[in-house]
């Protein structure tokens, strides 16, 4: 019970938050929390689950008898293939989120001007504070969009380089004979 009273004032911010800036809001936290579920994915993957596929990759290599011909580089290409879609899963959604963050966040500037001028034609442009709620709905928003686009450009640019860097690794360790 006393860990409702220790939260509930950060819930009510946030509630407020959420009513001034409107509904498209709620579709931003929304596309930001699914953004951040496949980025905490994607580590958790890279740190537990890509070594194992690597390691098995690696196996499967090193039990071939025959690392020089046509059909050793062939089998090697598709072990690289195989073990890069799975490292690579997922970022271009991510990447995509990171674009989507913004657009919505126009969308809501786009809603809170409609609301201004709605208010201007109705009340006139006489009076500011009827205008307040407007502009903070147009402007929260893209505030919060571009927040949210981002910390996903960051992660999004840290998944993509060391997809990159796993993919030359196991490239790398998989060695071909020549000649």
């Amino acid at each position: 019970m006393d860990l409702i009273y220790y939260y509930l004032p950060a819930l009510k911010t946030i509630r407020d938050f959420l009513e001034l800036g409107g509904g498209v809001l709620y579709v931003i936290g929304l596309l930001t929390t699914f953004m951040w579920v496949l980025i905490i994915e994607r580590l958790v993957y890279m740190r537990i689950g890509h070594k194992r596929l690597a390691m098995a990759a690696l196996q499967l290599w090193e039990g071939r008898q025959d690392h020089g011909s046509w059909n050793a580089h062939q089998v090697r290409n598709r072990i690289i293939s195989q073990v890069s879609a799975q490292v690579e899963r997922n970022i271009p959604l991510i990447q995509t989120c990171v674009a989507l963050c913004p657009l919505l966040g126009l969308l809501g500037t786009v809603t809170g001007m409609v609301e201004v001028f709605e208010v201007m034609a109705i009340q006139g442009s006489g009076n500011p504070r009827s205008m307040a709620a407007g502009v903070s709905k147009a402007t929260i928003p893209t505030m919060a969009g571009m927040v949210a686009a981002l910390s996903g450009v960051a992660m999004g640019t840290y998944l993509q380089r060391k997809a990159a860097r796993e993919r030359e690794l196991l490239a790398d360790n998989l060695f071909v004979e020549h000649g």
